[in-house]
């Protein structure tokens, strides 16, 4: 299934490229410019418009298509999958942090546009959720269909409060607590490929929506199950030798999987910081989450190899060095920076990550060296074997996101960083240094690709 579906991302237009990586960029560029050749890149390839798989005609609507066309987006930016959300929490970073509306409008739009459109293509759903245009825009089975779009439709409803879009988020939140497969504890897994499976993965799929809704709504418990999911995430899946997590974890053996997969671990990163910008000062786990989140980005650490990237499986320096895991490991080191989650020196794992990263982007804003989607697998070769098809859409956002947070920050003088361990929130548009940190805020309160 996740083969199938990454066939059909190529088939809309993404084009396979190699491991061979050949960027071909001035020879200095400055964050910025490597951001926005990115982002501008996409802005330019995002059609609002459909496209008959079959013919290849095109359509501003479906309703304006002729009946039996099989219709989809005709750019992979606007369908509703997690990457479109990763996506768009990105391009509303951006904006803040550039102080460029462009962004802003797009992420806007985006959100509009499924929500203009998934109700025509409801009720002719044929079952393939990774096939069918907005399929998981109203089919919830699992954290990836809503986690990552939810935490996106919130961001866009403070910018646009549609009640449209206040009634989604109401309807994953329920899915979430009352229908989301969870183990006893309440940790939440899935039914596959073992009788429950905890993918690594889904820490973010599900965490940082979790937090926002905690924002949104003024229910702490929230916040609470989202403490629980990182908390009990390290337990089963946190390789303490290794000093990473693994991909996953079979509660029928209870054992975890052999890999060490480098994307899995990068969601896990993001979910934590993005749960602690969040998190009040007072709350009774943040201490805790501190030290999980110092303990694993210090493991990243560990692995990061002399370009400053990250190896696809981590832990072996004979995989192939993979863009969007390392983009990742790069916000997370610099976010942690910036929000006094970790002392100001261990920037420079951030510094080197995104030297390695943005020489992966090349002049035109196309990415090299992004895994293809990736299920789980105890088979190890099938890690090292993952395409990486050029400009592949899974870690588009995540590069949005490092280099972000790489412009906020410090100097890179220790003397003018950030001390504080706690609560620092840096002002969206500060890009050489984080603000001070303000009072503490109470809180009321089918396989997918990856």
């Amino acid at each position: 299934m996740c083969l199938s579906r990454s066939a059909a991302l190529l088939a809309l237009g993404l084009i396979a490229g190699t491991r061979e990586l050949s960027a071909q960029q001035p020879a200095t560029r400055t964050t910025e410019q490597v951001l926005r050749a990115v982002a501008d890149g996409v802005l330019a390839s995002a059609t609002f418009d459909f496209r008959d798989r079959q013919t290849g005609q095109r359509y501003v609507t479906p309703a304006a298509a002729p009946a039996g066309a099989r219709l989809a987006p005709a750019s992979p930016y606007q369908d509703w999958r997690y990457w479109n959300g990763v996506l768009e929490l990105a391009l509303l970073e951006l904006a803040d942090v550039l102080d460029d509306a462009r962004y802003r409008d797009f992420a806007v739009r985006n959100v509009a546009f499924a929500f203009d459109h998934a109700p025509w293509f409801e009720p002719r759903y044929d079952g393939d959720k990774w096939g069918f245009p907005f399929a998981q825009h109203f089919v919830m089975e699992e954290l990836d269909d809503y986690g990552a779009m939810g935490a996106a439709t919130i961001e866009v409803y403070r910018r646009d409060p549609q009640p449209r879009y206040r009634a989604y988020v109401e309807r994953a939140a329920a899915y979430a607590r009352t229908r989301q497969g969870r183990l006893a504890d309440g940790t939440l897994v899935r039914a596959f490929p073992q009788h429950w499976t905890l993918w690594t993965d889904d820490l973010f799929m599900g965490v940082p929506f979790l937090a926002r809704l905690a924002e949104l709504t003024g229910d702490a418990s929230y916040l609470d199950d989202a403490a629980r999911q990182v908390i009990n995430y390290h337990r089963y899946v946190f390789d303490a030798q290794a000093a990473v997590m693994r991909h996953f974890w079979y509660s029928d053996t209870n054992r975890q999987g052999p890999a060490a997969w480098g994307r899995a671990n990068g969601w896990a990163l993001l979910a934590q910081v993005q749960l602690l910008d969040r998190l009040p000062v007072t709350h009774p786990q943040r201490d805790t989450l501190l030290a999980l989140l110092r303990r694993h980005i210090l493991g990243i650490a560990r692995w990061q190899g002399s370009e400053g990237l990250w190896h696809q499986r981590l832990d072996r320096s004979d995989a192939y060095l993979e863009t969007s895991a390392s983009a990742m490991c790069t916000y997370a080191g610099a976010r942690a920076v910036n929000r006094g989650y970790i002392e100001p020196h261990y920037a420079s794992i951030a510094r080197r990550g995104w030297e390695g990263v943005s020489a992966r982007v090349r002049a035109d804003g196309q990415i090299e060296g992004i895994c293809a989607g990736t299920s789980t697998s105890d088979d190890l070769v099938y890690y090292y074997r993952r395409p990486t098809p050029l400009n592949d859409v899974h870690g588009i956002g995540t590069i949005l996101l490092a280099g972000t947070e790489v412009l906020r920050l410090p100097h890179p003088d220790p003397a003018t960083a950030l001390t504080s361990a706690r609560g620092a929130r840096p002002g969206s548009g500060d890009r050489t240094r984080p603000a001070p940190p303000p009072s503490a805020r109470a809180t009321a309160a089918a396989a997918p690709p990856r």
